[in-house]
């Protein structure tokens, strides 16, 4: 059984159904990125109460510089998973927040 490889490339993996449309328009492209970014907080704050649990064991190389440096990692992973699209979190807000946007005058 082969297992498919999920590929995070960045922002060009975005599928969002408003992108055509969007490249013209700065109100959608303004949305497109605070829903990412939304999405990146969310996900940093999933993966920081997932490394917050303890299972008993003893840190062998835990300290500060340890912790900050999953801290970065995790925010970085959270970006780059955000502009991908894998989760879809940005797509959904960005459908649910389109209607509020101003309609042009097409």
């Amino acid at each position: 059984m082969t297992v498919p490889a999920i590929h995070i490339s960045g922002p060009q993996a975005v599928h969002s159904p408003v992108k055509a449309q969007s490249e013209a328009d700065p109100a959608r492209t303004e949305l497109r990125e605070t829903a990412q970014q939304f999405e990146a907080i969310l996900l940093r704050q999933m993966l920081a109460s997932a490394r917050n649990v303890d299972f008993g064991g003893n840190d062998l190389f835990g300290g500060e510089s340890d912790k900050t440096f999953h801290e970065m990692r995790d925010a970085r992973f959270a970006e780059i998973t955000a502009q991908s699209g894998q989760f879809g979190f940005a797509a959904a807000i960005e459908q649910q927040l389109e209607r509020f946007l101003p309609q042009g005058n097409d």
